[in-house]
């Protein structure tokens, strides 16, 4: 914004926006995410809580002395998705937008930040036209190509720009022969309200691009240009070429990306409303440019308005407005309802209960009873090995149950028109496959999000190490050679050996970094990967899917155990801590069997020595017993940590692990060992003489 302020809150130009201070606001000091945890935000001003539902004003001026000024008001939106075809927010949100549009006399601006028109429940039926149709009543003046607008193909893009009756922004994603706009994109647009000249431009990044979509944009003819330099070059020719006075740069890129462009931009750029990685971030200064991001879903609407003095933006103020208060536009309704009339979205399918969790957070960090479910189904449905599936491809950042399952809440949660295809692959190739997915700690996602793990699966289980210095970061591979409704059969992989892994079309090509394109394909199905859960369900009158510890997180090991049985039905577990446990959670310590199934054995009691740096952990002797059955049986302790070597963002403690060897004592023996250290150790018989732990 070119100039040096005086940051105030202004009553009068609160009022004039059509919404007033709250007495006794308080400073704002986090902005979450539907995500996941985003990064520490720099500032300037820091943002100030508007009201008790969280939105947010902030202002800033300059004496404007005895010059004329101008306010316009920019509402923004961005990542609609699944919300397209739901009879819920996104007609509240067409309301929203109604309504601040007639609640003040400014010139209003209306644009979106990309990711409005998939997924969505109704793309196998609709593809683009629900949202579309629905975008049309809002008339927005514009909105930015992002990944998810690809989700019909490069080709369809076209149709998409032709059945919307506003323009789609695409700056620096242009023909490589000509430099023009793709077709069916524009590279800008102005618009002019009440003498106040808007400019928007549209921008995305290589991660909305080629790191989510299977689509080789340099084999299409199409180049990415740098979004940093190409974004404030643009900027600049609406200023000095087009008298456009206010600049917004609607940016699929995600909020770390829009502060790198407000950085770099100098000034020419005024506004960056963001979209892509669905961040709650109400307005807020980085380098002089505003930067907001209303979260995801039609949930929020994003308000900004600027006091334009002689072609610059001089005050600001600005707020995300929650959409759940408002009625449902009658006509956006209608057109929702009719489409999802044609497919019977609203019949139910079975019975869960448990809540379904198909929240974001927990499906790219852990193991979730939802993406067991789906992976269950695919499994069953291919007659495969293994099932697996990306995180990603799980929608709607929601939780369904307990309760009736509908086919629309699968078709929520499963939008893409992904198909059902098997491939061979090795037990090696299998463990790349499972790695390619392991996002570390120490990695910029990894400081961003937290460690993830970034996929589902049925049929196989394995502990991964999420750390750059981890080799190998995939290990402890077990793999059920029963199906996915049938009694467990684990055994350990076999690198030499091969499996059948059920996956989607998109991750079979390559999608999500997995390394699956030239994979021999066992069976390639039509079968939309939503329909293959909705036929598993219908085929059951309940559901009642669990965590099972099908993917095991370990930041680091324990080692040089000492195993006693302490004559009273107890058995005693006396290891080295890892260097940096500073505090233990003793309710988190378990024992799971490796090749048992489901199951765990919980201690009844864990003392941390931190002088001497040991654990004593101690359970109980006749739960054990039942991991044993006269064989030996292989256990993994696993508990979790305060540490002091990792600064997590997701999680919130460190976990360990150590492996642990049972014998029974029928078998006369005394030996097993303990700890990923592997050293020996002698055990008495337990009290119920039935096994000898080590």
């Amino acid at each position: 914004m070119r100039r040096t302020l005086v940051h105030l809150i202004l009553i009068g130009c609160l009022v004039t926006a059509g919404f007033a201070p709250v007495a006794g606001t308080a400073i704002a000091t986090d902005a979450s995410t539907t995500h996941q945890t985003p990064t520490a935000t720099d500032v300037s001003p820091a943002p100030v809580a508007a009201d008790t539902t969280t939105n947010t004003t902030n202002a800033s001026t300059a004496d404007a002395s005895a010059t004329e000024t101008q306010t316009v008001t920019l509402l923004t939106y961005n990542d609609v998705q699944t919300a397209a075809a739901e009879d819920g927010s996104f007609p509240r949100m067409v309301t929203a937008i109604e309504e601040r549009r007639a609640a003040t006399d400014n010139p209003t601006v209306v644009a979106g930040a990309g990711d409005q028109i998939g997924p969505h429940a109704l793309s196998p039926i609709s593809a683009y036209r629900a949202p579309v149709d629905v975008l049309n009543t809002v008339q927005p003046d514009a909105d930015v190509i992002g990944n998810h607008e690809f989700d019909y193909g490069l080709q369809e893009i076209d149709n998409v720009t032709r059945d919307s009756e506003f323009p789609w922004l695409a700056s620096n994603l242009v023909n490589s022969t000509t430099g023009e706009p793709f077709s069916g994109t524009e590279n800008y647009t102005v618009v002019e309200r009440d003498g106040v000249k808007v400019g928007f431009i549209g921008l995305v990044d290589r991660g909305a691009t080629y790191g989510k979509t299977n689509i080789d944009f340099a084999a299409e003819g199409i180049t990415l240009e740098d979004y940093t330099q190409d974004g404030p070059e643009t900027a600049r020719y609406l200023k000095q070429q087009k008298d456009v006075d206010v600049v917004v740069a609607l940016a699929h890129t995600g909020v770390p990306d829009a502060k790198e462009l407000a950085r770099a931009d100098e000034g020419a750029i005024d506004v960056i409303a963001v979209g892509d990685d669905e961040q709650f971030y109400p307005p807020q200064e980085t380098s002089g440019t505003v930067i907001t991001e209303a979260e995801a879903r039609a949930d929020y609407l994003g308000e900004l308005n600027l006091t334009v003095e002689n072609g610059d933006v001089t005050a600001w103020n600005g707020r995300l407005i929650d959409t759940s208060t408002y009625a449902k536009n009658e006509t956006a309704s209608r057109i929702i309802t009719d489409y999802r009339s044609e497919v019977s979205l609203d019949s139910t399918v079975t019975v869960s209960e448990t809540k379904l969790d198909a929240r974001f957070a927990t499906n790219y960090h852990r193991e979730s009873n939802y993406g067991n479910l789906i992976t269950d189904a695919m499994r069953a449905e291919a007659d495969a090995d293994v099932a697996i599936t990306n995180a990603g491809g799980i929608r709607s950042n929601s939780q369904y149950g307990p309760g009736p399952i509908t086919g629309g809440d699968v078709f929520n949660t499963l939008p893409f028109p992904n198909t059902l295809v098997t491939v061979e692959l090795t037990g090696a190739e299998l463990k790349e496959t499972l790695a390619s997915q392991v996002v570390t700690l120490e990695s910029d996602t990894g400081q961003q999000f937290g460690e993830e793990i970034s996929q589902q699966t049925s049929g196989v289980r394995f502990e991964w190490v999420p750390h750059e210095n981890a080799s190998p970061q995939i290990r402890d591979v077990y793999v059920n050679r029963a199906g996915p409704d049938e009694p467990a059969d684990w055994e350990k992989l076999d690198e030499d050996a091969t499996y059948e892994v059920a996956v989607n079309n998109f991750m079979a090509a390559g999608g999500s970094g997995y390394p699956l394109a030239d994979e021999p394909r066992v069976e390639e199905s039509d079968k939309l990967i939503a329909t293959v859960v909705v036929d598993y369900l219908e085929a059951r009158d309940t559901v009642n899917p669990q965590v099972e510890g099908r993917m095991e997180r370990v930041d680091s090991d324990a080692s040089d155990a000492e195993v006693r049985a302490d004559g009273n039905g107890k058995v005693v577990l006396t290891l080295d801590a890892p260097s940096d446990v500073e505090s233990v959670e003793a309710d988190s310590f378990t024992l799971t069997a490796k090749a048992a199934g489901v199951g765990s054995v919980q201690a009844e009691k864990v003392v941390f020595d931190a002088e001497d740096d040991r654990l004593v952990v101690r359970f109980d002797d006749a739960q054990l017993a039942n991991y044993v059955n006269g064989d030996d049986a292989e256990l993994d302790l696993y508990g979790e940590y305060e540490s002091s070597q990792y600064e997590f963002v997701y999680f919130e403690h460190a976990r360990l692990n150590a492996d642990i060897t049972v014998e029974s004592a029928e078998k006369g023996t005394q030996k097993g060992n303990a700890g990923n250290g592997k050293q020996n150790a002698v055990a008495a018989p337990t009290a119920t003489a039935t096994a000898v732990v080590a």
